[in-house]
């Protein structure tokens, strides 16, 4: 089957860059004749891809790189800016945000790559093709596609960061894009509900199907604790060779994109974990911005330390807040609550967002801490280490997560927005490491899922609430609870995780699915039902 997928964007990074070099791959397994337009300016590095094309010179020019060819990505030729949900920059690209751009902006966008398509559509005839995001994928299809059936795949930052906030200009080219698709996919029953209550269609609940992303379990898998040190040695190790060689730095120094790897930096942050081999390791991995929460899981860490001395944060991703990040381990780590003050009362302004809206649930926190004395002190105490305890890794490329996550005891996904699937949770659990999710959206499902399979002792470790109590306290307790288990209960708990992983997320399941959908066969496919952790 020949299969058409319109993206938009890069092949690595962030979630719908993974969620779509995965699925691409997977088809191409399965034996389909792949067609992918998006970003990807390197398009080569990745060893699914057999061959590439571009309209750099004005026409389309395709360049075979193995034999045969399953899979070929095309770079469209923008007419103009690149627009994005979420600030960030792109090598050789003016890149903004939706809203930063004007209308006729954004349909020379949207123009451009119809007629990419359209020529892509003469050329290949699909049988099938997937539109990725709420806009403006479905709208360019919708345009091109002619009878070739579609579906659409939503990930969250198009509905959350652009058609919510801004209705009156997206809302219409969202409408018109879903309205021919055959199957409208989503991680969650949450993403689900924010769809409908938003679109306000009443025949898109009807086509709306359960289609999160998947995880390779081939590459992502528990090992052993002396393979685990092994694999990461080996992480380390590559970056130290990549950084040693002169074309890597140069190439750095000429490709200022947020995206690219800086493997001096990534370096300097694992290299040290080496020499304490016996120190439990925590992840973060996840965009840098306050969206995510990571202001919440830095706050938590000196009650960690209070309790477990040793234990290391890891910090893997890149974005507007990472300066913020620093500030705020710096000022902890000197006891300078009013920096952190500063901080709070900055929150979005921080990383360049359009207010200062205050990161009100870490104040909740530190006004608790200033209405104790003894509490703080012994906070500011233990605070003292955050420098040494926690490391910032930037940008590592998918892959070297593999070497990374077998490592480490628990991962924390504590993000404050509604999150469309907890991907990253999940390829932590396939690596029998512990997820402690935010209790929201698709990151609830994600620990709801698992929370049915793991002995009731770890069940309440899953998730914590943001709504009502302390999530700062929260993160801590069921981050030391779990590095103080004892060792049956964590070796059944990661059991339960990796097989539960295995049985319900698998790409070659999720490449199917995308194939129903497209095609309307949608009653082979879930409806997007309710779960939870409670």
């Amino acid at each position: 089957m020949r299969v058409l997928i319109f993206h938009g964007y890069l092949l690595g990074g962030t979630g719908s860059n993974v969620y779509n070099a995965n699925l691409a791959a997977a088809l191409s397994r399965l034996g389909h004749d792949v067609h992918l337009l998006c970003q990807e300016r390197a398009p080569q590095q990745f060893p699914f891809v057999d061959a590439e094309g571009d309209w750099d010179d004005g026409e389309l020019a395709l360049r075979t790189l193995r034999e045969p060819v399953r899979c070929t990505v095309y770079r469209p030729a923008l007419a103009g800016v690149l627009p994005l949900y979420v600030a960030d920059r792109y090598e050789g690209i003016e890149a903004r945000t939706y809203r930063e751009l004007s209308d006729d902006e954004v349909e020379a966008y949207v123009a451009a790559n119809v007629r990419a398509v359209r020529e892509v559509v003469e050329r290949v005839e699909p049988d099938v093709a997937l539109a990725n995001h709420l806009v403006m994928g479905p709208l360019i299809l919708s345009r091109a596609l002619g009878r070739v059936p579609y579906a659409v795949k939503i990930h969250g930052s198009a509905l959350e960061y652009t058609v919510v906030p801004q209705p009156e200009r997206f809302l219409d080219a969202a409408r018109r894009g879903v309205a021919g698709a055959r199957g409208v996919l989503v991680g969650s029953r949450h993403t689900a509900e924010r769809l409908w209550d938003t679109l306000l269609e009443p025949d898109l609940p009807p086509r709306t199907r359960l289609g999160p992303p998947g995880v390779d379990v081939g590459r992502f898998g528990p090992r052993e604790p002396l393979a685990a040190r092994a694999g990461l040695r080996e992480l380390v190790e590559t970056l130290e060779r990549r950084v040693e060689d002169e074309t890597v730095d140069a190439m750095l120094a000429e490709t200022p994109s947020a995206f690219t790897p800086d493997d001096r930096v990534a370096h300097a942050a694992l290299a040290p974990l080496l020499e304490h081999p016996d120190d439990p390791l925590v992840a973060f991995v996840g965009k840098l911005i306050v969206s995510k929460g990571i202001d919440l899981l830095v706050a938590a860490w000196p009650l960690v330390l209070a309790r477990v001395p040793r234990a290391r944060l890891v910090v893997v991703g890149f974005g507007a807040y990472r300066a913020g990040v620093e500030r705020l381990i710096g000022a902890l780590a000197d006891g300078d609550l009013d920096t952190v003050d500063e901080l709070v009362d900055e929150g979005r302004a921080a990383e360049g967002g359009p207010d200062g809206t205050p990161l009100t649930l870490l104040r909740a926190f530190l006004d608790g801490l200033q209405d104790d004395g003894g509490a703080r002190d012994r906070y500011l105490a233990a605070a003292c280490e955050l420098r040494e305890r926690v490391v910032l890794t930037g940008r590592l490329e998918h892959d070297e997560l593999r070497d990374l996550l077998p490592a480490c005891a628990a991962q924390v996904v504590p993000s404050t927005f509604p999150e469309a699937f907890g991907m990253v949770a999940a390829e932590a659990a396939a690596c029998g490491t512990l997820p402690i999710c935010a209790d929201h959206s698709g990151l609830a499902e994600v620990a709801g899922a698992l929370a049915d399979a793991v002995p009731e002792a770890a069940r309440e470790l899953l998730a914590f609430a943001l709504d009502d109590g302390d999530p700062v306290q929260g993160i801590a307790d069921r981050l030391v609870t779990w590095l103080q288990a004892d060792e049956q209960l964590r070796v059944q708990t990661r059991a339960a995780l990796v097989a539960t992983v295995r049985e319900r997320w698998s790409w070659e399941g999720v490449a199917r699915g995308v194939i129903a959908a497209a095609e309307g066969r949608l009653d082979e496919l879930p409806f997007p039902e309710r779960i939870s952790t409670q």
